[in-house]
């Protein structure tokens, strides 16, 4: 049988069904090797075969996408025309469907990459030319030993998995399952909560959302008064990590496992907005579980699996920081559940790899920091943060971190493990080096010279000393300092933004002594990132002419809200790790307790307004999810901060004697990093 054209038949019995192009490291699904099975399509077939009883429903499968219909037989087509993803929703969405008299499930792996060296550019070389993804699927065809994940359908209507409870699939038309949580673990808090631990509890697991029967996920938000939730109906990467987090200290591992892997498979979606397609390893900024008709199937639904790129959201920005938490994430679930061979698996390893090559890709950019658009994390909005974002920075080291540590490496990774390390060393100089701000900095900026033009300048980006705002003069304490929120030729923006100095402290981007100064800074000025509500998600608002030309006169950004000096309590997850990891877990207990006072009488706001966050944002949703779950993994964190160990990293010595600069091979002077490695150092 020719391995470019084979088809094969089968029935099956489940009808919710998941195939993967899963087997080993060896497997060729993802592009490492030839398979270790060298069995016919129809002996792998049978088995399935066998397993067919008078319940069963049949399955089809184009290229590795499985339609599950009682009144279809399966078929297997491999083709060589394998580069694109074969959708046959009309909507181009996974999908596992339900129905009072039919059920339908529809999952899609769509090819992954057409050709590993289309985006591997500089950071990786090919170990031969037989390694293009479309010519590794060809050649596998079905002689892939597949991992399927079975859910068997009682004659109560309900699924079981192993003898061992699910979230139930929904039959009712509605747009996504939410609220059941039963195949979470109720029973692994073992000390006696609090009323307010209770119920955010409580709205935790009435926020997780079902797909197929399992928990995938949790809602932004479930304010029952919202009439229009416009995308806090989803399920966010980035809002999930402190959902993760709270499950995955609490013992419940399924959910997150669930969640890796449907947001992998989402990773290779097409994706186009005005006929331009983004780079191949993009992450969804999130996904909605939808339950719809079947066309032509009176009575039948089916459920399925939205993604949003970018190009349904305010902005249409492409979500940067999805697949940087994501990876994240991958890495906290291995060392809270000492599960590694999750990230071990072929496909996480290549969803791992295809993310570094679209971060790493060489561009024009003569900085080791990622180039990215205004609102393309956590800021979603026009706050002038485009350019190279505190934010961004943070999360990219802590990613390339996580990268290096679950990295497999052979002779197809070793150049991209050797780029990673390369950009680590240069990232962690440069943002010490030129982020950095403090009373002895800013003394010195405000002595620039400019218009140097010479290697060995002083003021290397020409700063002009002008634009040291006159709040930050008087405001700087003497003890203490920050991270910049940008930095671009002739532009510093001397903001304070929470969440990247934060992360910078957990995945040691700054040095001892600034992740020491960034919490003093925090403690001094606890009035103005804390005051009645932690924590400022920047300092200062933006305000009057500088907030109309900045933000356009956003009417969501106004000064002191939302994203523009709001209060937002989900940050206290990432605060009271920062706090465990320096020793100063007094702070973060303060700053719990300040928010328990408030949080459940707030029916747990997503944000909060004016410049001491008394009130609840204007357009702040109730019951927002990752507030819920950020006060919970605080809780938890602070109970066993042994745990808190694994989420962080410390200091990396072997980074700091690496250096990649070839200008002390050359006649040149040497490069500055000598000169200012005593300060990197501290």
């Amino acid at each position: 049988m020719s391995s470019s054209n084979c088809i094969g038949i089968c029935t099956v019995r489940p009808c919710c069904r998941i195939l993967m192009g899963y087997g080993y490291r060896g497997s060729s699904i993802f592009g490492s090797g030839q398979p270790k099975l060298n069995r016919k399509v129809t002996g792998n077939l049978s088995k399935l075969r066998s397993r067919s009883h008078d319940r069963g429903c049949s399955s089809q499968i184009v290229g590795f996408m499985r339609v599950i219909d009682p009144n279809q037989r399966d078929f297997s087509v491999f083709d060589s025309n394998w580069g694109r993803s074969r959708v046959y929703t009309a909507s181009s969405r996974v999908g596992c469907g339900s129905g009072s008299s039919r059920r339908r499930c529809v999952l899609v792996i769509p090819n992954v990459a057409s050709d590993i060296k289309n985006h591997s550019t500089s950071v990786e070389t090919q170990v031969n030319g037989k390694s293009s993804f479309e010519s590794i699927y060809i050649q596998g065809g079905l002689n892939v030993k597949p991992l399927v994940i079975e859910r068997i359908e009682t004659d109560r209507g309900d699924l079981v998995k192993d003898e061992e409870s699910r979230v139930e699939v929904n039959s009712s038309n509605v747009n996504v399952n939410v609220g059941n949580s039963k195949g979470l673990n109720d029973n692994k808090i073992e000390r006696e909560l609090s009323d307010i631990e209770k119920e955010a509890w409580r709205l935790l697991r009435d926020s997780v959302v079902s797909y197929c029967g399992t928990p995938v996920g949790t809602l932004a938000a479930t304010d029952p008064a919202d009439k229009t939730p416009l995308n806090y109906d989803q399920v966010f990467i980035r809002d999930f990590v402190p959902s993760a987090l709270t499950f995955l200290l609490n013992g419940d591992a399924e959910i997150v496992k669930n969640f890796l892997l449907h947001t992998l498979q989402l990773q290779s979606w097409e994706k186009t907005v005005d006929c331009h397609s983004p780079g191949q390893g993009l992450m969804p900024a999130s996904f909605k579980v939808r339950t719809v008709p079947l066309d032509g199937n009176p009575g039948a639904f089916e459920e399925v699996l939205d993604p949003d790129f970018g190009e349904s959201a305010i902005g249409r920005v492409a979500p940067v920081d999805s697949g940087l938490w994501w990876i994240i994430l991958l890495r906290a679930y291995g060392k809270i559940t000492g599960d590694y061979a999750l990230q071990e698996r072929v496909e996480f390893q290549t969803g791992i790899r295809l993310i570094l090559n679209l971060c790493l890709k060489n561009g024009f950019d003569m900085f080791p920091t990622l180039l990215v658009t205004d609102g393309s994390c956590m800021i979603d909005r026009r706050m002038g943060i485009h350019g190279h974002p505190l934010e961004i920075q943070a999360l990219f080291y802590s990613a390339l971190r996580c990268s290096r540590e679950m990295l497999i490496v052979n002779d197809g990774t070793k150049d991209l493990v050797a780029a990673v390390n390369n950009r680590l060393s240069a990232l962690s100089f440069h943002i010490r080096e030129y982020y950095w701000a403090d009373m002895k900095k800013i003394n010195e900026i405000y002595r620039y010279k400019t218009e140097e033009y010479s290697t060995d300048a002083v003021n290397k980006f020409n700063i002009y000393p002008d634009q040291i705002p006159s709040w930050l003069v008087d405001w700087i304490p003497e003890e203490g300092g920050y991270l910049i929120g940008n930095l671009q030729p002739a532009h510093m923006d001397f903001r304070f933004f929470t969440l990247g100095n934060l992360w910078s402290i957990v995945s040691s981007l700054g040095t001892q002594k600034q992740n020491e100064g960034i919490l003093n800074l925090i403690e001094a000025k606890w009035d103005d990132f804390v005051a009645q509500m932690p924590l400022k998600i920047c300092y200062p608002a933006l305000e009057y002419e500088e907030w109309r030309i900045i933000t356009g006169g956003d009417p969501k950004n106004t000064p002191w809200s939302y994203h523009n000096g709001g209060s937002w309590p989900t940050l206290l997850w990432q605060f009271t790790l920062a706090c465990i990891k320096m020793g100063r877990t007094e702070l973060a207990r303060k700053a719990v307790a300040l928010a328990e006072k408030r949080l459940s009488m707030d029916n747990w706001p997503e944000y909060y307004d004016t410049k001491s966050g008394r009130f609840i944002g204007k357009q702040s949703r109730l019951h927002q999810t990752w507030t819920i779950a950020g006060y919970l993994t605080s809780k938890m964190l602070l109970e066993n901060p042994d745990k808190a160990s694994l989420l962080f990293w410390e200091e990396d010595y072997e980074l700091l004697e690496t250096c990649v600069c070839a200008l002390n091979k050359t006649s040149r002077k040497k490069c500055s990093r000598s000169a200012a490695k005593s300060q990197v150092a501290v």
